[in-house]
């Protein structure tokens, strides 16, 4: 590298919670960094601590749905920065509801953001970074829901178990050309991800006979979130950097106690006990079929 070229990072989903706060990291580390989000109308706040903090940050357009966004937004980076070091892909949403209430299409939208929103951003990606000295590192926000799986959250689950599988491919398809693929797997996190997130249609009609199970599973997530030993999102975007700076990186990171916690009870017990643990903190048939 150039000694006056910059490192440059891209995170997508930078509006709020671990984005906006993993963008900031990034900037006040040295990195050229492209805060991107679908709405550049919630890019006040980040641009105001950007500009007081004189930080090398700048807020870009990128829907990771849409093909042209993402294309103008990685050619404008390229051209700027004449490289990409790090690309952060966030983006994502969480989807309510019992399998058998969810439309196709709802599932599909689902899939659309949090899966291939990441094959598209990263197939834009890595062209420049296969070709620039140096590599690069790309890191997915999978969720510890993409190793172990609750009830009413079978679609994002699927998203996420799906992109551990995508990520461990890449490592081995990009490792021969100096690209690093890194999994970070949150527990519980203080953001807004529970306003983001969308429940089925068909969940929030009260005769559904799931409809008392999700109003718990739902409760039981909004509490989670507001709890005092949650994580914070910056807690996040530190391991982010400690991974992206690392020499030798893991494949994996989990973030949060809870996380570390429960991965480490599905890898030590018998599938039928950690599946029965599941059980009784979330499903005790008494209370959901009431």
């Amino acid at each position: 590298m150039k000694v006056n070229e910059k490192k440059v990072a891209i995170v997508t989903g930078s509006s709020s919670g671990i984005g906006f706060q993993t963008a900031l990291m990034l900037a006040r580390n040295g990195y050229s960094t492209y805060a991107s989000m679908r709405n550049i109308d919630k890019s006040k706040i980040i641009s105001e601590i950007a500009k007081k903090e004189r930080l090398p940050l700048q807020v870009i357009q990128l829907d990771v749905n849409d093909d042209v966004t993402v294309k103008n937004a990685i050619n404008k980076i390229v051209k700027d920065g004449k490289r990409i070091d790090v690309l952060v892909n966030n983006a994502g949403y969480g989807l309510f509801g019992a399998l058998e209430e969810l439309s196709i299409e709802e599932i599909k939208a689902q899939f659309e953001t949090n899966f291939f929103g990441v094959v598209r951003v990263t197939q834009a990606v890595l062209p420049t970074m296969r070709n620039q000295n140096g590599g690069g590192t790309i890191v997915n926000i999978s969720s510890v829901g993409g190793q172990v799986s609750v009830p009413i959250l079978s679609a994002y689950n699927s998203t996420k178990f799906a992109l551990e599988g995508l990520s461990e491919s890449l490592s081995h398809e990009l490792g021969p050309f100096g690209i690093r693929v890194i999994i970070i797997e949150p527990g519980f996190i203080k953001t807004n991800i529970m306003n983001s997130s969308v429940l089925a249609k068909s969940a929030s009609v009260e005769n559904s006979p799931y409809y008392s199970f999700t109003k718990k599973i739902e409760s039981y997530f909004k509490s989670m979130m507001d709890n005092p030993e949650s994580s914070n999102p910056e807690e996040v975007a530190k391991v982010i950097l400690h991974a992206v700076t690392s020499d030798n990186p893991q494949l994996r990171f989990t973030v949060g106690n809870d996380a570390s916690a429960i991965v480490q009870a599905k890898r030590k017990m018998s599938e039928l006990d950690f599946i029965n643990l599941i059980k009784q903190q979330l499903m005790p048939e008494s209370q959901w079929l009431e």
